[in-house]
């Protein structure tokens, strides 16, 4: 394992540890989030050597199922090279998406004039429009242009869950989780239109839930809110700058900042959860 992934590995094992019990299932880490707040998941036990078994997985995944949590697995495929083969052997999907580390400095290309980029405080008045907007867009999970808009962001900010809206606004009072979004002030499409996040531990930021409304797409927005939070996560500190992206045409708009790819994340789910995903990409 070269220092690079060995460091984003204890990234991982330490970041889920802020919210999360972590339960030591043989040779996989379960983390059970406490309170509200997106779930967590199952991942290689940090430090142990040998392989995951088949077995292993059923194991946890019934684990999960006895606690109502989703059946969620992430690795790093060249840390931990044979529990896609163990994944898929215990019935579930497997998705292989880019995993890209930042070279050098951010790179942020001109945006359209009516786009200002800011860093989120919990003092912001439509901090609910900005959390609303990834639910928008992770809806259709390609990069193509659609009709989604500020009206879909909207409603989707009027039906946020209490629970996971007061923990997206302790992130930010807590410093845990650093947002960012580009808003447009008037016009068709006003507020906020990309948004996107970095989470942090042990000098190690990563790169999440980078999403624009379909209606704003094609406009390079993904792409400045990306460099926007890595020069933010430079400046804080941070020696290494990461993400995954969740295919190949995703990739290509990181690394047009900077981002190079290193190795793949895997996420292993049940096949009816990896279909749901599918469908809305299409």
């Amino acid at each position: 394992m070269s220092a690079l992934l060995a460091e984003i590995e204890r990234f991982y094992d330490a970041v889920p540890r802020r919210r999360a019990d972590a339960e030591d299932h043989g040779p996989l880490t379960l983390f059970v989030r406490r309170g509200d707040g997106w779930p967590y998941y199952a991942r290689p036990t940090l430090g142990v050597r040998g392989a995951v078994s088949a077995e292993d997985v059923a194991a946890v995944r019934t684990r999960q199922r006895q606690l109502s949590i989703p059946e969620a697995f992430e690795w790093v495929l060249e840390t931990t090279p044979g529990l896609d083969a163990a994944a898929e052997a215990a019935g579930l999907h497997v998705r292989r998406c880019p995993l890209l580390v930042l070279h050098g400095e951010p790179v942020q290309a001109a945006l359209p004039e009516d786009i200002a980029l800011s860093i989120i405080t919990a003092h912001d008045p439509d901090l609910a429009a900005v959390q609303a907007v990834a639910h928008v867009a992770f809806g259709a999970l390609s990069t193509a242009a659609g009709p989604a808009g500020p009206a879909e962001r909207d409603a989707a900010a009027a039906a946020l869950p209490a629970g996971l809206a007061a923990a997206w606004h302790a992130s930010l009072i807590e410093g845990t989780m650093v947002h960012a979004a580009a808003r447009s002030p008037g016009g068709a499409l006003t507020g906020p239109l990309c948004v996107g996040s970095y989470q942090h531990a042990l000098d190690v930021a990563e790169i999440v839930g980078v999403g624009t409304l379909p209606a704003a797409r094609r406009r390079g927005l993904a792409a400045a809110v990306t460099a926007v939070l890595a020069r933010h996560a430079l400046d804080a500190g941070m020696r290494t700058v990461f993400l995954s992206a969740q295919n190949d045409d995703v990739a290509r708009v990181y690394e047009r900042v900077g981002f190079r790819r290193v190795a793949t994340a895997c996420i292993a789910e049940p096949p009816e959860q990896a279909e749901r995903a599918e469908d809305l990409a299409t």
